[in-house]
């Protein structure tokens, strides 16, 4: 299915396993875009079911998208709630990349909605629920620009996680002017400001297609109605749109106040939560700690046992260091001292072995080497104290594994003149590739 390095074929005469990075079984198609596909999938380890979006990065750079794609891959690493789908790991190969996300099996809230419209009690525990996610995702400066129900999941739970932040906006993006001038989104959701190609607050726009959601989920259709495009969008300039007579006077009133033309006079997310229509039976959830299983990133001492195989290496930085012109490392935000890293086609024990042999050709003492960690310092004071430096191996499938070398005390200046004349000469030979250079090997 994918390279036999990283996606392995087992299995009976009538059916194949397809294991990628030898952690995760990749089973039926749950669905396909224009440029990826989305399968259902287990983790080996935990035995927990995952949805496994795959990519393939030739495709995405022909049609100018990395960015989008490096910049999906930002937010969601941003935006942990428990009402967001959850981005567990990006894996990637020179040719694909594998976003390994949470598997909300409820489907979209849209199948429920085009059934007709939903109890009102419902629709504000649904609406509570897009409203603290949005809120959370404002709270980190991000504008998702595609609310739509098909962009709404449910969970087993019948609670609601926002999908799909391939159109969100982050701060970088905004203009001089401090707004956002790209035209995008559904145009039956889509703010009048978007389409009126003067620029827009990102988070303005959201709580107008917020509004649009809440009109749907109680009347079971849009609120902006026409024979063509352009009635419809002149509706929309006008908010022009008629409530059903069974809307409630408190959820007419909270609508009409988030469906307003003019975004200066539309309400807030904060006035919107402090609305008695809203506030009834809400409680408002506890965000994710942020931050997802990181690449890299020293664990506590004590914690370190003897281990008989390498950690696995959550390969965001993998895209970088074995594909030229993809670059990931401004996405991470783990402090990480100066250092480099490398992947090898050696054994962790291999590796281990040769980073000791060269801490004694450096005449560096080797003060610790727990769980394919090793720890060395220089005997002699440098401008900055002793210089010391940590090397960890990572497993990142079958026969390849990651090697971080970073400085952990001491003067820069020196470790990378020891760096540069030094490790890497000596260390050339379990060497397959640097990352960032651009005669990178496939895996």
């Amino acid at each position: 299915m994918e390279e036999p390095s990283v996606v392995q074929q087992t299995g009976n005469l009538d059916s194949s396993r397809h294991i990628i990075f030898g952690k995760y079984e990749m089973g039926r198609l749950l669905g396909q875009g224009t440029f990826a596909k989305v399968y259902y999938g287990k983790n080996l380890v935990s035995d927990e079911s995952v949805a496994i979006k795959l990519i393939n990065k030739d495709n995405v750079k022909k049609e100018g998208l990395i960015e989008q794609i490096k910049r999906e891959i930002s937010v969601m690493r941003l935006v942990r709630h428990p009402n967001v789908v959850e981005l567990k790991e990006v894996m990637a190969t020179k040719a694909k990349i594998f976003f390994v996300m949470e598997y909300v099996k409820g489907g979209e809230l849209f199948a429920k909605v085009a059934k007709g419209k939903l109890k009102e009690d419902l629709a504000r525990k649904y609406f509570q629920q897009l409203v603290s996610a949005i809120d959370f995702c404002h709270s980190r400066g991000v504008s998702h620009r595609d609310l739509k129900p098909e962009n709404l999941l449910l969970d087993d739970n019948e609670d609601l996680k926002v999908s799909d932040f391939g159109l969100s906006a982050l701060p970088e993006q905004l203009w001089n002017d401090g707004l956002l001038h790209t035209q995008c989104g559904t145009p039956a959701y889509v703010a009048p400001e978007v389409l009126r190609k003067k620029g827009y607050d990102g988070a303005k726009a959201d709580i107008w297609s917020c509004g649009v959601i809440l009109f749907v989920l109680l009347a079971g259709y849009l609120p902006f109605q026409a024979d063509n495009l352009m009635k419809m969008y002149r509706k929309v300039f006008k908010a022009e749109f008629e409530f059903p007579q069974w809307f409630s006077t408190d959820a007419k009133q909270l609508i009409s106040q988030l469906l307003v033309s003019d975004p200066a006079k539309r309400i807030s997310i904060l006035e919107i939560m402090q609305n008695p229509w809203f506030q009834k039976g809400f409680v408002k959830p506890i965000p994710i700690p942020l931050s997802i299983q990181e690449p890299v990133g020293d664990q506590n001492d004590q914690n370190d046992e003897k281990s008989m195989s390498p950690r696995f290496y959550n390969a965001f930085e993998l895209i970088s260091s074995m594909s030229s012109g993809f670059d990931l490392s401004n996405l991470f935000e783990c402090e990480r001292k100066s250092g480099s890293m490398f992947t090898s086609k050696c054994s962790a024990s291999a590796i281990v072995a040769k980073l000791q042999a060269l801490a004694s050709r450096l005449n560096f003492s080797v003060t610790s080497v727990k769980e394919f960690k090793v720890k060395m310092q220089g005997k002699m004071d440098g401008r900055k104290g002793k210089l010391a430096v940590t090397a960890e191996v990572f497993e990142v499938a079958p026969e390849v594994a990651v090697v971080e070398f970073s400085k952990s005390a001491g003067d820069t200046l020196e470790y990378k003149k020891l760096y540069e004349e030094e490790v890497r000469p000596a260390l050339k030979d379990i060497v397959w590739s640097w990352q960032g250079e651009t005669n990178c090997h496939q895996l």
